[in-house]
């Protein structure tokens, strides 16, 4: 046995009472008196410094939403925790919490000497340290220095700053960091996020029954948790229930009646959505070093920074995408896909569709469709770079012949084949589709039949580069390979995104707005940290943006993208890779451009079987239009501004041709 302990116990009763209290008191008043020039001061802003230890300003979960100022997404880390202000919070809760803890907190000056006299006896008897003692204030100090061994040393270091932390801070303004800090268990901190994980509730409705439960909890996290023990939990919270009465803060038929209350069964921690937009805006955020210089500092800003993030998601518009998708898509399972042939491996292969939606003055993605569920594939195919865009590219080529002066009147041959254009003669050569043979028509003719050999021509006629060049600064962010011959049919690698985006150029009459995610990130206090930058610039003049547009949207009245039709001015056009592997639809209204693609999830290779005659104005043009007829529904209905007259009628030759090159 400790000799401390049998001498302790061998002293008589009334020797050692007086030992108690003469020591009690001894160590009491000395202590205040020799440490408390040490103190350090502290700061009012949520943080302390004690003796050159900082306690940072508490984590707080951060909010995600959308355009209309709706909550879409919670960012939680580890603590749990949504920072309340203490007027808000209710009696049954505060209550509760004071008088388990620190019923006489408010008449105390930061250490209570009866409560240090009990502690102290049980410690004696212990040999060592049994019972706390600790005030809230000095709970406060506890964690902010953050001292975990309990010895007498430390004890006494804590009663000292609590008593200088009450000289510094009103009794209110030390509760309320208190009750913002302490853990509930659940991975909830704090009252408010103890709140909603228990009960579901905001804390300002809790009862006498929630609120004693909570308030029995602090001592006992975890195994007071009514998750982890519903006994113990009862246990406790009668036990507050009980005090409360005792100290007269409620009367005893309330008590007796919450005492009959039901605990909690489930907790209701807000989890982060699985959603393709979310998911984006995750990704720039943990980038951007204006939330920090690494990436655990930005991770802790945005996990744990209670910021508010207002995004660019236009939530109707994008469940409409979502009903025009599963409304249109061929072969529909019922989850968004639609079921390949097996690959030849014997693997088996779904096709599924990406969307994007921009809003041309602004730039401003107002909705992603990324694929069958983020859930389920977390690839996002609406901001994935792995898809050949078939001729959704030839408006580019278009519009650099704009540039070049050409007119939409003037004719080039799309007379098949067509391997002069730089393919060699081992290889295949090109056609159009559907084995066409083509003829010399205007340029806006062979736009709207789209034909393969007329664009693949006057791509070498404008120059490649310079197409190449020009789809760049529209906004296509990835490699175009204009030394390929084939690029006007449409290169690899380009995303449903870059294609809305680019396309938002033409309704926006030559102007470019870099497509963004985010409109502003504010702190907890609703200051604003950063905020999106308009950064408009003209990459094509009116005339040239205005000239594309009529001939695109005379593709949709009469050309291959009549399936998007919409009974307003829309303008398009349509995209069907060799297979087909990949078709598109990309169109625009003034107000907003759209991309529609539809293909296999996990390859290029063809849609065989009963998709095996997919084409973009058969699939993504009816999607498309599906859906712009939903999202336009109730606007005035806006038309484009017409181009300036132009001559035409020039025939545009192809070097080898036998005839006057322009």
């Amino acid at each position: 046995m400790d000799v401390v302990k049998v001498v302790w116990t061998n002293l008589g009763r009334l020797v050692r009472l007086a030992l108690i209290v003469g020591v009690g008191i001894a160590t009491l008043t000395a202590t205040v008196a020799v440490a408390a020039p040490h103190l350090a001061d502290i700061s009012k802003a949520h943080r302390f410094e004690l003796e050159g230890i900082t306690l940072q300003p508490l984590s707080e979960r951060s909010y995600v939403y959308d355009s209309q100022g709706n909550l879409i997404a919670t960012f939680v880390d580890d603590e749990n925790r949504v920072q309340v202000d203490i007027e808000d919070v209710p009696r049954p809760v505060l209550d509760s919490i004071l008088t388990a803890e620190d019923s006489s907190f408010y008449s105390h000056k930061g250490v209570n000497a009866r409560s240090i006299g009990r502690a102290f006896t049980a410690n004696i008897e212990s040999g060592g340290v049994a019972q706390g003692g600790s005030t809230i204030t000095q709970q406060v100090v506890k964690n902010a220095i953050d001292e975990r061994d309990q010895d007498f040393t430390r004890k006494v270091r804590e009663a000292v700053l609590a008593v200088e932390l009450e000289e510094d801070y009103t009794k209110d303004e030390i509760l309320e960091y208190y009750i913002n800090t302490i853990y509930f268990g659940s991975g909830a901190y704090g009252v408010q996020a103890a709140a909603e994980t228990y009960f579901n509730k905001d804390v300002a409705d809790l009862n006498w029954a929630e609120g004693a439960m909570l308030g029995g909890i602090i001592r006992c996290p975890t195994s007071c948790d009514p998750l982890n023990s519903k006994s113990r939990a009862l246990a406790r919270r009668n036990t507050v229930l009980d005090a409360l009465v005792t100290t007269g803060r409620l009367a005893r038929p309330e008590a007796d009646l919450s005492k009959f209350a039901p605990l909690p069964e489930e907790s209701f921690r807000p989890e982060e959505p699985e959603d393709y937009f979310v998911e984006e805006v995750k990704k720039e955020l943990l980038a951007d070093e204006r939330l920090g210089s690494t990436p655990t500092a930005r991770f802790n800003r945005v996990y744990g920074g209670g910021l508010r993030v207002y995004t660019t998601l236009d939530q109707e518009m994008y469940l409409e995408a979502l009903e025009s998708r599963d409304a249109t898509l061929p072969g529909n399972n019922g989850d968004a896909t639609f079921t390949l042939p097996p690959a030849p491996n014997g693997a088996s292969r779904i096709g599924t569709a990406a969307m994007a939606g921009v809003e041309p003055g602004t730039g401003a993605v107002r909705f992603i469709v990324g694929g069958p569920g983020f859930d389920r594939y977390q690839y996002d195919l609406a901001l994935g770079d792995q898809r050949a865009v078939g001729s959704t590219f030839k408006p580019f080529v278009l519009a650099q012949a704009f540039l070049d002066g050409y007119s939409p009147e003037d004719t080039v041959s799309g007379i098949a084949p067509c391997g002069e254009v730089g393919y060699k003669d081992s290889e295949e050569q090109p056609g159009n589709y559907g084995g066409s043979r083509g003829s010399v028509d205007t340029l806006r003719d062979q736009t709207t039949r789209s034909s393969n050999c007329a664009f693949l021509r006057l791509n070498q006629i404008v120059g490649p580069q310079k197409v190449a060049d020009l789809a760049h600064n529209m906004g296509i962010t990835s490699d175009l390979s204009p030394d390929a011959p084939s690029m006007p049919l449409g290169p690899n690698g380009v995303s449903p995104l870059d294609m809305a985006s680019a396309y938002s150029v033409f309704a926006n009459d030559g102007v470019r707005n870099d497509p963004y995610f985010i409109d502003r990130v504010e702190d907890a206090d609703g200051d604003i940290l950063f905020a999106h930058q308009a950064a408009p610039r003209r990459v094509i003049p009116e005339q040239v943006a205005r000239l594309v547009t009529d001939v695109l949207e005379d593709n949709v009245e009469s050309g291959t993208g009549t399936n998007a039709r919409i009974g307003r001015p829309a303008a398009g056009k349509t995209g069907t890779t060799n297979g087909p592997s990949d078709v598109w639809f990309v169109g625009y209204v003034p107000q907003l451009s759209v991309s529609v693609w539809m293909g296999g999830t996990s390859d290029n290779r063809p849609l065989s079987g009963e998709f095996s005659s997919a084409t973009g104005g058969k699939y993504p043009a009816r999607t498309w239009g599906d859906f712009m007829a939903k999202a336009t529904d109730g606007l005035p209905v806006a038309g484009f501004i017409p181009p300036e007259p132009t001559d035409g009628g020039e025939y545009l030759c192809f070097p080898s041709e036998r005839r006057r090159c322009r």
